[in-house]
């Protein structure tokens, strides 16, 4: 007993017995019993107060014990008594003790006057107890007996905790202290099982109420238990489906859903939970029907309430056949769920199909199996399955329904996860396979280039590209379409596409991103269908050219991160580049930047995503980036590895990552050859010639012969319909001689078919079919034709 409980109330004889048999207390009660002081018996066995020849009580099989026991009174009289005993809670570890309570002698409470017996026959409507001032029990019912497990004239004259010494007895006498001092009503609600019910736990709520006399003074407490098990399970089922529309599908993760339902279930409505799905088909779509047995099952989840889930007979991704004869095939094929019971024998014939699972049913107990199907949007996806083996209630039609419950929303969770994989995977592929698979090998840059896609968002629509252009020099750019998924993969392709239409024509940067604007709000209109706000499209993007003759790189961005610059001596350092709008917005200009570069200058262009997990803090991102660009590397490889490693988390981005780094080169003065043409045709033979020496100087002799044509035929056009001054420029690297003329006109040639009878009309067409490839683009002072002529044994 408790400190605060009083041990001895002079009424009921109380005795505490230690586990070695020893008296260690005794109260006034048991001294007007039996005679005996507390100095007398304290300290000494309890068997010593049995009289002679009387037996010994049996052995307690659980945590209570009552009978007549004949003991000796002091005096030599033996006394026959009526005894509850009861194993008290644990003072410390190992230590337990014994409760022997006798009953008083209380007055006969069926007289027709007593006023208890009359307010407990008018207030009490279901199982009933009614104690008196000194919470002494005055009287219970017979409904109340039952549930007590005691004869109810035994139970007069005892406390609560004289009975019990569960919390719930403890609980019960404050509640009644409580009532008699403030004369109020208490509620107690509490769940287990009655000592005289063979079923398990209830829930149940004590109204507990005083009963006064016509004075309105407290003269005892009447209280009153109502089964509340229907309601409680309600709850505990409604408790269920709510936790787990919150914590299933917290990711669009196929696993980690399954191993959410498991979780949700154990141990709320089974011991085990398994969860085994059906592959999706090799060549994609949805599965047409309910699979035909034997089935094959892979095996996604698992919980168990024993640590390490020993139940289990598959392990996570491990790949079963169930036959014809299985709940899980039977449940499947049916559409609906299929209860097995060891009661009624079904169990184990469904499991007589596996010997394994058959052995783990008879090594845990497993007494009843609930095999439900995953079923969302007409398509079956794989089953789930409750066991019970720890809790001994077989599982009923509420449980059922709880179950498909549950699962129903776990299957469109799943259903949703596949569905995302797929489209992700989808979009995955035609992200790569509009991305560039390999950069082109140019005389102007080296360059080496990641991404990655978004590990949750799914794939965005970022892209890079290096594109080649004339006079060796080379274009790079890098852009992000706004959004998610296939749309911006597609918006994507596009935009590459363009850029390298416009980058075709040489367009200045500021220029190529002016029509780009253009063509982005173009795109934006399509996809509204002309309503505003609808189907917006936006992106940005980052332009830059670089030019391996001057070492001069020219940049425009619209709205995209600036780009950094990496000298082949020193620390990394951002470029601070005019700040175009995200393109989309129209109407509004971009503008150019001019950088001179060293060789072996390292440019590093990259989208937002690279440093979206440093939002709190994009200045340390920053920083840390021009740290990873500064550090000495073997290659451009290794150092865009060192750049993702130390910018995104362990998990990957939250948004799409486009990187390309670029170190540039530069090409020789000696390699370059030069010359101001006057605007005579008598001089195109001397020029011819000038040019046949230069090559013999590069011992490029083997190109000669198609040279002296192309110089030809382009300086005569020049000096025939270009205005001057006029300039010949040949450049030159291991694999390709390239011929420009320059001048001031700013009308582009044509190629035409000259007729049978035409006397000129053939140069253009005869440069194109002597050259691998040729063309014009325009300048701020006019324009300049080149040709391009791959050199002998190189392609």
């Amino acid at each position: 007993m408790r400190p605060d409980e009083p041990f001895d109330d002079g009424v009921a004889a109380r005795a505490v017995i230690a586990a070695d048999g020893t008296l260690t207390e005794w109260n006034e009660g048991a001294r007007r019993l039996l005679g005996h002081t507390a100095d007398e018996v304290v300290g000494r066995p309890a068997a010593g107060l049995l009289a002679e020849g009387a037996g010994a009580p049996p052995t307690p099989v659980d945590a209570r014990w009552s009978g007549t026991l004949r003991l000796r009174h002091r005096d030599g009289r033996t006394v026959s008594v009526w005894v509850l005993a009861h194993r008290r809670p644990p003072d410390g570890p190992g230590v337990t003790d014994w409760l022997a309570v006798a009953p008083p002698e209380m007055p006969d409470h069926d007289a027709p006057d007593d006023p208890l017996l009359r307010a407990a026959l008018t207030q009490s409507p279901c199982a009933t107890m009614i104690f008196d001032e000194r919470l002494r029990l005055h009287g219970v019912n017979d409904a109340m007996a039952d549930l007590v497990g005691l004869p109810a004239d035994r139970l007069r004259g005892l406390r609560p905790t004289d009975i019990g010494s569960r919390p719930q007895n403890r609980e019960l006498e404050e509640h009644l202290r409580r009532v008699l001092l403030t004369g109020r009503r208490q509620d107690m609600q509490t769940y287990m099982k009655a000592t005289g019910e063979d079923r398990g736990p209830h829930a149940w709520l004590a109204r507990i109420a005083p009963l006064t006399d016509d004075a309105g003074r407290v003269r005892g407490v009447c209280v009153t238990a109502h089964d509340l098990s229907d309601q409680y399970r309600s709850r505990e089922r409604l408790q269920l489906v709510n936790e787990a529309s919150v914590r299933i599908g917290t990711t669009l993760d196929v696993t980690r859903t399954a191993q959410e339902l498991a979780d949700v279930c154990v141990p709320a409505l089974a011991d085990f939970v398994s969860v085994d799905l059906l592959d999706p088909p090799a060549q994609g779509g949805e599965p047409s029907g309910p699979p035909a047995p034997p089935v094959s099952l892979r095996r996604a989840a698992h919980q168990s309430v024993n640590p390490g889930g020993p139940e289990a007979v598959a392990k996570p991704g491990q790949v079963d056949v169930y036959p014809e004869g299985s709940p899980q095939a039977a449940s499947l094929m049916a559409g609906h769920t299929v209860v097995a019971s060891g009661s009624s024998a079904d169990l184990e014939r469904w499991l007589a199909w596996d010997p394994v699972r058959f052995r783990r049913v008879r090594e845990y107990g497993v007494h009843s199996t609930m095999s439900v199907p995953l079923q969302a949007r007409g398509t079956t996806l794989g089953v789930a399955v409750f066991t019970r083996f720890r809790r001994p209630e077989p599982y009923t039609d509420d449980d059922v329904l709880l179950a498909e419950e549950v699962t129903a929303r776990a299957a469109v969770c799943i259903d949703n996860a596949r569905r995302y994989s797929r489209e992700r995977e989808t979009t995955l592929t035609l992200q790569r396979s509009l991305l560039p698979r390999t950069l082109p090998r140019t005389a102007a840059v080296e360059a080496a280039s990641r991404y990655l896609p978004a590990t949750r968002s799914g794939v965005g629509g970022d892209w890079f590209d290096v594109i080649p252009l004339s006079g060796m020099r080379v274009a790079m750019v890098v852009g992000d379409v706004v959004g998610h998924g296939i749309q911006a993969s597609a918006t994507m392709g596009r935009l590459r596409t363009a850029v390298r239409t416009l980058a075709d024509i040489d367009l200045a940067p500021d220029e190529l991103l002016t029509h780009l604007d253009d063509l982005v709000v173009r795109l934006s209109q399509e996809s509204g269908g002309g309503d505003a706000g609808a189907g917006e499209v936006g992106a940005t993007c980052l332009y830059a050219v670089y030019d391996p003759v001057s070492r001069r790189c020219t940049l425009a961005r619209a709205g995209h991160p600036q780009p950094l610059l990496a000298p082949p001596d020193g620390p990394a350092r951002q470029l601070d580049l005019p700040s175009g709008p995200p393109l989309g917005v129209g109407g509004l200009p971009f503008e150019c930047a001019e950088v001179d570069l060293r060789e072996g200058s390292v440019l590093a262009f990259h989208t937002d995503g690279l440093l979206a997990g440093r939002e709190e803090d994009a200045d340390a991102g920053r920083r840390m980036l021009r740290e990873a660009l500064s550090a000495p590397a073997d290659s451009l490889d290794e150092t865009c590895d060192r750049v993702l490693h130390t910018l995104l988390p362990p998990g990957g981005s939250a948004d799409d990552v486009a990187l390309l780094l670029a170190r540039t080169r530069g090409l020789p003065s000696s390699q370059v050859a030069t010359w101001d043409i006057p605007a005579d045709p008598a001089l195109v033979a001397p020029i011819r010639k000038q040019v046949v020496d230069q090559l013999e100087r590069w011992g490029l002799l083997e190109a000669t012969f198609t040279a002296e044509l192309v110089v030809s035929e382009l300086v005569t056009n020049a000096i025939r319909y270009g205005a001057p001054p006029i300039r010949l420029r040949l450049i030159h690297d291991a694999t390709t001689l390239i011929c420009e003329v320059s001048d001031t006109n700013h009308t582009a040639p044509h190629l035409r078919r000259a007729k049978t009878w035409d006397e000129g009309g053939r140069g253009l067409l005869l440069v194109a079919q002597l050259t691998q490839r040729w063309g014009s683009r325009h300048t701020t002072e006019g324009k300049t034709i080149w040709a391009e002529l791959a050199l002998l044994g190189e392609a």
